[in-house]
């Protein structure tokens, strides 16, 4: 992995529900590793992970300079990255970095790696780049790396639906 998918599995926690472990689960579907190992004690170690990760983008989206540092740096300090290079896990080479030990749980890594990529993306992107989806019955975060910064919604599906609605609205007038 690299910086941008440890952002892509920080970004992944944030908007995951984590009401049970298939949603952990689907999550983290990207990284079977971590996934297929994941239970219910990872469940409840990264619950707090996705609310601290939450707040902080709800800091960025707000421009909170302050908020942003207090929530990332307790990310880091609560799951501080501890990088492993791995050869991987098959008789074939497959070199790649883990942010903590490969034996320790799913949600160690899995924390440490989220609180690693919200930092480096706050730090690549900046605070304003980050969003909030526009839909209102969508409570998920995202990053614009649009060259305009005109996204608004976290997805295809929420900006349809969005739209679609909008037109049938018009449509009914």
């Amino acid at each position: 992995m690299d910086n941008a998918d440890y952002l892509d599995v920080a970004l992944r926690l944030t908007n995951a529900t984590l009401d049970d472990v298939a949603d952990l689960r689907a999550a983290l579907h990207e990284e079977p590793w971590w996934s297929t190992r994941a239970g219910e004690s990872d469940l409840a170690a990264l619950r707090p992970v996705a609310e601290g990760l939450r707040r902080t983008l709800a800091h960025a989206v707000a421009g909170d300079n302050d908020g942003v540092l207090k929530e990332v740096n307790a990310l880091l300090a609560t799951h501080a990255p501890g990088p492993r290079l791995s050869a991987g896990h098959s008789a074939e080479p497959n070199w790649h970095i883990h942010m903590a030990d490969p034996d320790a749980s799913p949600a160690t890594e899995v924390a440490a790696a989220a609180a690693w990529g919200i930092a480096h993306g706050i730090v690549h992107h900046g605070l304003n780049r980050w969003g909030h989806c526009a839909a209102a019955d969508c409570d998920n975060y995202y990053l614009d790396t649009s060259t305009n910064r005109a996204k608004r919604f976290c997805s295809p599906r929420c900006a349809n639906r969005v739209h679609v609605a909008a037109f049938r609205s018009r449509k009914r007038t």
